[in-house]
C-alpha cells in the first residue's frame, strides 16, 4: 500500500518561498501520475500541479503558473513543489496524490486519485 507524507510547510511572508516534498513508502513512485492540491479554510479542495511518470509535461492551475514548479526524483521516491513569489491566497493546506498511470500518459488534475498523504500547512502572511 503507498503511503504518501507531505512535509515542508510553514510560515513564510509573502513573497517568500517555500519547497514541499511528497515522499513515498510502501511502494516506487515510478508507476504513478503525481497531482499537487491544495484546500483553504471554507473553500473546496483544488488542484495546483500535477506531473506525468516521467517527469516532463508538467501542469498549473492558472493561479501559480509561473510561480511553482512541481519536479520529481523517482530515485528517491520524493516529489517536490517549489513555490515561489508566494501571496496570501495561497494559505492553505497542501495535500499530494497519486494515480497509477501507463508510462507515457499525461498528468490530468481531474484523475481520480487513489493515494492521499495528510497534508502540510502553508500560511502566508506578514
Amino acid at each position: 500500500q503507498l503511503q504518501l507524507v507531505e512535509s515542508g510547510g510553514g510560515l513564510v511572508q509573502p513573497g517568500g518561498s517555500l519547497r514541499l516534498s511528497c515522499a513515498a513508502s510502501g511502494g516506487t513512485l515510478d508507476y504513478f501520475v503525481i497531482g499537487w492540491f491544495r484546500q483553504a479554510p471554507g473553500k473546496e479542495r483544488e488542484g495546483v500541479s500535477c506531473v506525468r511518470r516521467s517527469g516532463g509535461s508538467a501542469k498549473y492551475a492558472d493561479a501559480v503558473k509561473d510561480r511553482f514548479t512541481i519536479s520529481r526524483d523517482n530515485a528517491k521516491n520524493t516529489v517536490y513543489l517549489q513555490m515561489n513569489s508566494l501571496k496570501a491566497e495561497d494559505t492553505a493546506v497542501y495535500y499530494c496524490a497519486a494515480r497509477r498511470r501507463p508510462l507515457f500518459s499525461q498528468c490530468d488534475l481531474n484523475y481520480d486519485y487513489d493515494y492521499w498523504g495528510q497534508g502540510t500547512q502553508v500560511t502566508v502572511s506578514s
